[in-house]
Parts: structure tokens; C-alpha cells; sequence
């Protein structure tokens, strides 16, 4: 088995052959990737506007302490007089400032009289006064290549005038459950050996939540040419497939061979890492296949430490988890000289995170419960010993 480390960079290094990119309506964009540059093609705004309701004056005419109100500027409406000396024009937020002005006095800091504002409160040269390309200005990158798009993205898009958007597409990720005890939900039990399936559901979870498209597939019973047939149809319909279970070293672990019977090169096989050491990384052309441990526990962490960075190349793009430090409430027992995923509790204690490890079980990795709750993963390296409380420790934040 390799070590951890080497199993990141080998995860690092590949390199996705070939993209696939649709144009999508802007609405239908956000949780996608963008896969164009973004340049402005004019300034924002055009020209001088005014930021609030108020009069567009001349700063020194501030002197006069009173000035007639000379017309009215509604937002929208490019018929504005050419602002003259001792006068002022009501502008309203968003309204082009009139030629001749260079500051908006706001209403609050005037009294109307008559025909007349009563300057009460002074204000600095080119006050709420937005200048041109204050937004952002012609030939200004705005949104790069291999951002993710989210609400900000869509309102500067918008105003851009995008209706559509070119993006990279999701990949499709096919998730197999292995195991003659498995039943899907719904299906009857039939004798004491039969356990509800959980894990496809759980990767397609996270699938769904770190940009990928799921792909439900039926479970497979420990027969290997159905496990063959499943993956390799599975392998045309999709960009990646996960499977559960198979991949030890039992006599009906058939996973691990179909992945070298079906032509695929593997990445790796094994890594030093508690739980899931016995995950498989393997790719046939542009395609990969996951094969991660069937304890529910194990490929959970497994899929959020592999698959979610492989989802995102397929999208131009890098995530990874993000490790942060954290206080030891109580003390940290090292079980193992691998690398460590243990849960947690996290809390956020004057301004710092705090963690313990209060109501998580000790036990095997099939304890999928240790992942509900305020939940983060203490990170520990092979090296790593026994932690007391008051030490630091990296969490990786979920």
C-alpha cells in the first residue's frame, strides 16, 4: 500500500483528455463551472450617476446656502437640462447627473422652501456622485475560466446581458453497491443476513452536492460476471464509476479483478489510510472507476477525500476540503500508523474552533451514525501520535 501523501499527488497529477462544454440559459448556470472568460464590453456605469435621492449641484454653489430647484431628473430619463449656476435639479438614485453638476447634496441634508432647497449640512466635492466604470470598466476580466457560478456571478452576468452561458459540463458518476446482503429501499427482507442498502445513496449525495451528476444503478449481488457487465455499461453511459464493496481480499471481493479484466489502467491500489486502505483509482481513456470499501463509515470518507477532486477536473477546476486548525477538548487517541480520518464535533468557541469527540462510537468503520451532528474529520498523518487536550489538530470542515 502506498502512502497517503502519494496517493494525493497521483490523484493530482491526472489530467481530464478532453472537456465537455454546452451553452445553458444564465438560470439554469448556477452550480456549474464557467468555461469562457468573462470581459465587460462597456463601462458600469456609462456615465456619471447618482448614488441617492437628492439635488445635483454645483460643489461651490454649496457657498450660496440656498438654491432654486430648477427641474426634476427621474431615474431613466436622458432629457435633462444642463444644470446652471445658483440652481439645482432633484435627481433621484440611478439617475444620469445632469451636465454642469459634479455632486449630489442628499435630501436629508436640505430643507425645501418653496422653490427652494436650504443648504443645512455641506458635502465633499463629487459626493454619491458614481463615476464612469466605477463597476467595472470596458475590457475589464471580470469572471475567469473555472469559477463556479453562484448568485454574484449570475447578477454581474445579468448585467452583462448574458441570456446564456457557456459551461462545463457535470460529469456523470455511476454509483454500484456490491453485495448478495444488500436490499434497495423499499425491498422486503427475506432472512437475518439482508442489510439496507445505504452506501450508493450516500455517494450520490455527495456527488449531487460537489458537482456531479448521479447515476442510480441497481445493487449487484457478489457474482462476478454481473459486477463485469454492470461496470462495463456503466463505463459507456458515464464519466466515472463508483462502487462499494469488492475491492478487499475475500473470496467474493470481484471488483478489484473486473477493473483490470475491463482493460482499465490503475492509478493506485491500497493506500496507508484508516478508514478505506483498500480503495482502488483506475482510468480507461477519458473514463475512471472508484472502487471504495463497502463499510459505510470507510466510503463515506473515501468519497469525499477522492471522488469529489476527480469531479471537479472533469469541470476545469480544483477543490479540495478545507483543513483548518482546531483545539482538542479532550485528548486524542491515535489508533493506527496511517493516515487518519476520525469524526468529530466542531464548535466555534470565543472566535476559535473546538473540537471533541463527544457521542461518536469506537468501533469498526461501518459506523456511518459517527457522521451526523455538527460534524468535522480530525486529519492525523502517519506520523502522527496521541494528541492531549489543549493541542491543535487539523479538521478538515465538511
Amino acid at each position: 500500500m502506498i502512502h497517503f501523501d502519494e496517493s494525493i499527488k497521483l490523484l493530482d497529477n491526472i489530467e481530464i483528455e478532453s472537456y465537455k462544454i454546452e451553452k445553458v440559459p444564465l438560470m439554469d448556470a448556477q452550480g456549474y463551472v464557467i468555461a469562457e472568460d468573462i470581459i465587460a464590453d462597456h463601462n458600469s456605469p456609462e456615465f456619471p450617476t447618482s448614488g441617492m435621492d437628492g439635488y445635483a449641484i454645483k460643489y461651490e454653489d454649496q457657498t450660496l446656502g440656498r438654491l432654486k430647484i430648477s427641474s426634476i431628473n427621474p431615474a431613466g430619463s436622458d432629457n435633462i437640462e444642463t444644470l446652471q449656476n445658483g440652481k439645482c435639479i432633484k435627481t433621484f438614485t440611478g439617475s444620469l447627473m445632469p451636465e454642469g453638476s459634479d455632486t449630489l447634496i442628499p435630501i436629508e441634508n436640505v430643507t425645501i422652501d418653496g422653490e427652494y432647497i436650504v443648504i443645512n449640512e455641506n458635502v465633499p466635492f463629487g459626493f454619491s456622485v458614481r463615476e464612469i466604470g466605477e463597476n467595472y470598466a470596458k475590457g475589464e476580466k471580470l469572471i475567469s475560466k473555472g469559477t463556479k457560478i453562484d448568485f454574484p456571478q449570475i447578477g454581474v452576468l445579468a448585467s452583462l446581458n448574458y441570456v446564456s452561458i457557456e459551461i462545463y459540463k457535470k460529469p456523470k458518476v455511476t454509483v454500484i453497491s456490491t453485495g448478495s446482503e444488500l436490499l434497495d429501499l423499499g425491498e422486503e427482507q427475506t432472512n437475518s443476513a439482508q442489510i439496507r442498502s445505504s452506501n450508493n445513496y450516500t455517494i450520490e449525495a455527495i456527488v449531487s452536492k460537489y458537482g456531479g451528476e448521479p447515476i442510480h444503478h441497481k445493487n449487484i449481488k457478489d457474482d462476478k460476471e454481473s459486477i463485469y457487465n454492470a461496470i462495463d455499461a456503466a463505463l459507456q453511459s458515464s464519466d466515472i464509476v463508483v462502487t462499494t464493496g469488492g475491492v478487499s481480499v475475500g473470496d467474493f471481493d470481484f471488483v478489484k479483478d473486473v477493473i483490470y479484466e475491463l482493460g482499465c489502467n490503475v492509478v493506485f491500489r491500497g493506500v496507508r489510510v484508516k478508514p478505506g486502505q483498500h480503495i482502488v483509482l483506475a482510468r480507461k481513456a477519458n473514463k475512471f472507476v472508484v472502487a471504495l470499501p463497502g463499510f459505510a463509515y470507510s466510503s463515506t470518507i473515501m468519497g469525499l477525500v477522492y471522488l469529489v477532486p476527480l469531479m471537479q477536473k472533469f469541470q476545469k477546476s480544483s477543490f479540495s476540503l478545507p483543513v483548518l486548525k482546531a483545539t482538542l477538548k479532550e485528548p486524542f487517541i491515535k489508533r493506527s500508523k496511517k493516515a487518519e480520518f476520525t469524526a468529530c464535533n466542531l464548535y466555534i468557541e470565543n472566535g476559535h474552533y473546538k473540537v471533541d469527540f463527544k457521542g461518536k462510537k469506537i468501533g469498526t468503520s461501518a459506523i456511518l451514525t459517527n457522521m451526523l451532528g455538527n460534524l468535522s474529520l480530525v486529519y492525523t498523518r502517519e506520523d502522527d501520535g496521541n494528541k492531549a487536550e489543549g493541542e491543535e489538530v487539523d479538521i478538515i470542515l465538511l
